[in-house]
């Protein structure tokens, strides 16, 4: 019974994979819809900027899914030590824990960084969009940031998933 409740939860999770890259796709046509509209109205160097900053949005918000997500397994890890755990792998685990904690740390800094870029660029667009094509904008910025961490979540769902699924298959005699 467990098993196929496991393989139920794991099917349904690769469903709303599916639904989430189908959504992904639609975002990025209308992403290069918004782009050729700002190509046509804005200087080179300011669709140099929003090029670059719409670019580094979905690597910085990658990049800290990706820390998080490294560090939250470590910080499990750090839980499970007990008195049976040997000094190596406590050393091991919390020179990992600090080291990823500084690299988020340096992460969030360039989301803030990133943050105020996407103010300037939001500034620039204000000056050609209309207000509707201006709200196509941030509503696609935030679309798209909101399905990367849908993404990455189910991927970590279904890995959580496949892992206890092949755990218990290995136990079952």
């Amino acid at each position: 019974e467990l098993v196929s409740s496991l393989r139920s939860k794991l099917q349904a999770l690769c469903e709303d994979r599916e639904l989430v890259l189908s959504e992904a796709s639609e975002c990025a046509a209308r992403g290069k819809e918004l782009e050729a509209t700002v190509h046509d109205v804005c200087k080179p160097n300011e669709f140099e900027r929003y090029l670059m900053f719409i670019g580094d949005l979905e690597k910085v918000v990658s990049l800290l899914l990706c820390l998080s997500s490294r560090l939250a397994r470590v910080q499990n890890a750090m839980r499970k030590i007990d008195g049976n755990t040997d000094a190596e792998e406590k050393q091991s685990l919390n020179e990992r824990h600090k080291l990823l904690s500084r690299q988020r740390e340096d992460a969030k800094d360039l989301k803030e960084n990133l943050d105020r870029r996407g103010r300037v660029v939001s500034g620039i667009l204000a000056k050609y969009l209309t207000e509707q094509q201006l709200q196509d904008y941030r509503r696609f910025v935030q679309e798209k940031t909101s399905l990367l961490i849908e993404q990455k979540d189910l991927e970590e769902q279904i890995k959580f998933f496949e892992e206890q699924l092949e755990n218990l298959e290995k136990s079952i005699p």
